[in-house]
């Protein structure tokens, strides 16, 4: 199933995340206009190596923020955008847009760690957004667990349209990154979803949101 739009208006314009979804397609436009043999150098360079985060080179702390603002391809952005757009609003209502990008970045540093630590010695680069998207969905799990997400269900060959309570939504998407995740253990990785990321991110939403979220945020 596929969110579409949360049944969960707010009164404030989401600027810095509207922001964030601007830079994030910036940087992908400058990796589309790239030739390939260069592009594939930038990954290398300005992903996230989890070898190289264990062997404290210096620069690897820097991929942890610069692999937030890389893809992988057009649908990796979009869906990643996607999730930000319709959860986002919400979270940086509640703390307020210069607690929330910080809140974004310590989710995307929670995801980081997160996929480091099942996979100390890998070379593969990490890139993606999903990981400090991943602590919004577990933020907003917290704070609006009955709110309704209208979603794109497949029943075979039947679509529909169904609003779902977000428990339900996010609930079974992180139960999905859980199992994948196992599921993954003991693979040797060429690429692919990073899904500890996933959790890392989300728990570290979760984690967080009690620090960030402003007192009297819902007037």
């Amino acid at each position: 199933m596929i969110p579409i739009r949360d049944i969960n208006p707010t009164r404030r314009f989401p600027v810095a995340t509207v922001l964030i979804i601007v830079l994030n397609v910036i940087v992908f436009v400058f990796e589309f206009l790239l030739p390939y043999d260069a592009l594939e150098a930038a990954v290398n360079t300005w992903g996230l190596v989890p070898d190289r985060l264990v062997s404290l080179e210096p620069l690897a702390f820097v991929t942890i923020l610069t692999s937030m603002f890389l893809h992988s391809g057009p649908a990796h952005l979009l869906g990643n955008m996607l999730y930000l757009w319709i959860f986002g609003d919400n979270i940086e209502a509640a703390m307020g847009s210069l607690r929330f990008v910080l809140f974004y970045l310590l989710c995307g540093l929670g995801a980081a760690l997160g996929q480091t630590l099942v996979s100390l010695r890998s070379i593969v680069p990490m890139v993606g957004a999903s990981g400090a998207i991943s602590g919004i969905l577990g933020s907003y799990l917290v704070l609006y667990p009955r709110a309704e997400v209208e979603t794109l269900v497949f029943l075979g060959y039947f679509v529909r349209f169904i609003r779902l309570p977000t428990v339900a939504v996010l609930g079974s998407w992180i139960l999905v990154q859980l199992f994948s995740g196992v599921l993954s253990l003991g693979m040797h990785a060429t690429g692919g979803v990073a899904w500890f990321a996933h959790v890392g991110g989300f728990v570290a939403g979760i984690l967080l949101i009690g620090l960030f979220r402003r007192p009297r945020w819902w007037e």
